[in-house]
């Protein structure tokens, strides 16, 4: 029987999220990779009792999220159920719809339809009575963006969800659903865009100004670049991780950045950290990021990613050397759903 560490707060830093009463944990735990049918489940229950135990009161998922679209869910609420019962109050869980899920026309994008039968879905298999929070994925050109945050407005509502958030929609469109949200009297809790050193899309769109401005809490997903910020690709390309099977993160991404990743990792050093440390500690360094969203394939990788908290900060030096090493500053795999 899992019995939660009694250190658990004792380190970790809470950040208020925009303009809530809602704190999150300086780093989250995401289960978009490594959480589906091709890891052991034991590996999955371990990975949540490592992060929990640090800390980490956060727990990511979405409805496409495994592999297969729904295991992701369905084996995080088998841990809730078993491990994670007494603790459910102590959690900030969050789901998402957006991308493709089910056959037909209703089962992806903004509409009303497609985001309340999901959301009861993703409760299904969670085993939940609501999330904390619950997002959409991505935003719709061909939905109104009215029809989209009504959506979101009833399932807050009507108690499926507390919160609700977006995800990679760019500052204009931001700043639109912002406004139909407080209309409606839900506001719009949180952002959840790619960013890291890499990728830099929510600076030079505006969208990082934007949230802080409107008082919008953000959570970063990709913090490592997939991997590609990390000592995992150092020596080119190993073989089973996601760039050799063009999983998400293409080699040519990777052949283009390796030499900078190289240079980052030396700047690291020199700050007594690993490069996961340093990436993660770079996107949460000015406040302006509430929290990085992290993934894992195993536990230690999440007390590596843990011990970026013990050094926050940069010097104006540090930063410049980033830019300038950080040639691939518009890399962004996701520029088209923020559009």
């Amino acid at each position: 029987m899992y019995s939660a560490a009694d250190t658990r707060y004792d380190s970790m830093p809470y950040r208020r999220c925009g303009k809530s009463g809602l704190k999150l944990p300086a780093i989250s735990f995401g289960l978009w990779h490594n959480f589906g049918h091709d890891t052991p489940h034991a590996t999955k229950r371990e990975m949540c009792h490592t992060a929990f135990d640090l800390g980490i009161t956060h727990f990511d998922l979405a409805n496409n999220y495994g592999p297969p679209p729904g295991s992701a869910e369905v084996a995080f609420g088998e841990i809730l159920q078993s491990d994670f019962k007494p603790y459910r109050d102590e959690m900030i869980i969050s789901s998402k719809a957006g991308y493709d899920m089910w056959s037909g026309p209703y089962g992806e994008w903004g509409s009303r339809k497609y985001l309340i039968a999901s959301c009861d879905q993703s409760l299904k298999r969670m085993g939940l009575d609501y999330v904390d929070i619950f997002y959409s994925h991505r935003f719709d050109p061909e939905t109104p963006l009215e029809e989209t945050m009504m959506a979101l407005d009833h399932i807050v509502r009507s108690g499926r969800a507390l919160y609700v958030g977006i995800s990679s929609y760019n500052a204009q469109r931001t700043r639109e659903a912002h406004a139909i949200l407080k209309e409606l009297g839900t506001p719009c809790l949180i952002h959840q865009p790619s960013y890291n050193m890499l990728n830099r899309w929510v600076e030079t769109d505006g969208l990082k100004d934007t949230l802080k401005e409107l008082g919008i809490g953000s959570i970063a997903f990709v913090p490592l670049a997939q991997g590609l910020l990390t000592n995992k690709y150092l020596n080119g390309i190993p073989e089973g991780s996601r760039a050799s099977q063009d999983k998400s993160l293409h080699p040519s991404v990777v052949q283009k950045a390796i030499e900078s990743v190289k240079k980052l990792n030396d700047m690291a050093q020199a700050r007594g950290q690993t490069l996961a440390q340093m990436a993660i500690a770079w996107v949460l360094r000015d406040g302006g990021i509430t929290s990085a969203l992290i993934g894992a394939s195993k536990p230690s990788q999440i007390v590596d990613c843990v011990g970026a908290i013990n050094n926050l900060e940069f010097t104006p030096e540090e930063l410049a050397a980033i830019d300038a090493i950080s040639e691939e500053k518009s890399i962004n795999l996701w520029a088209r759903s923020s559009e």
